[in-house]
């Protein structure tokens, strides 16, 4: 863990508005609409981590297959290869093979057992789970707010800071279906405004922070260069 408690984002100007920066072992959930850059702004957390503070990450995707991924962050200068010793990408594939010959396990155990493995493997500082409805999916809740719970608190005792993309449709004003908004320790934010009939914004901010003395106000959020950066809204 870094000496001063927190996770830097890296996204230039952010993490003043986080009072420094995420507090470890936090679990954050990263929500937005589809095209708002959470992913790759969760992946650049990862990346920027381990090339400035060599902290080694976990992003786990059961949605978009490694290969497709790998090539959307090259695109953005964000070449996977740059720190593959130190930033593993997971995709469902590989999760579903250790199903094989593992009948008698549900496949949130399995999840779990993988993610525990990887912990005692490599002792990853920063683990994203991309996406948080996908993982409920797949686990097939029967009492979806009690086994959320459950696992969170599962997260927490992996000693890491847990980052959890979830999708939101356009105009949504709640983060989560079952809860995890309230048991989750911050939210992050990240939406498009449309600004007139040809200008939208890329939108960022931190909804909740618990450890945090936080701005809750929203930033411009722009890619530029191969770095993330926000700035003040431009008034509309």
């Amino acid at each position: 863990m870094g000496t001063d408690g927190k996770v830097k984002t890296y996204i230039q100007g952010f993490d003043e508005k986080l009072g420094g920066g995420i507090p470890e072992g936090s679990i954050v959930l990263v929500c937005g609409e589809p095209g708002t850059f959470k992913s790759s702004t969760v992946f650049y957390m990862m990346y920027m981590n381990a090339m400035k503070e060599n902290k080694p990450s976990i992003f786990i995707s059961l949605e978009q297959g490694r290969e497709s991924l790998a090539r959307h962050l090259r695109g953005m200068n964000m070449d996977p290869k740059d720190v593959d010793d130190m930033v593993s990408i997971v995709d469902l594939s590989v999760i579903r093979r250790n199903l094989e010959g593992m009948a008698n396990r549900t496949w949130l155990d399995i999840f779990k057992m993988y993610a525990q493995n990887m912990k005692n493997a490599l002792d990853y500082k920063i683990l994203a789970i991309d996406s948080l409805p996908v993982l409920e999916i797949m686990a097939r809740f029967q009492s979806a707010r009690e086994e959320l719970f459950h696992l969170f608190e599962w997260l927490r005792d992996l000693k890491a800071t847990i980052f959890l993309i979830s999708e939101m449709r356009p105009g949504e004003t709640f983060y989560g279906n079952n809860g995890e908004e309230f048991i989750a320790d911050g939210i992050i934010h990240v939406k498009m405004e449309n600004i007139d009939d040809a200008n939208i914004q890329r939108r960022i901010r931190c909804v909740k922070l618990r450890g945090a003395a936080h701005s809750s106000s929203y930033h411009l959020l722009l890619f530029q260069n191969g770095s993330f950066q926000v700035t003040r809204v431009i008034a509309e």
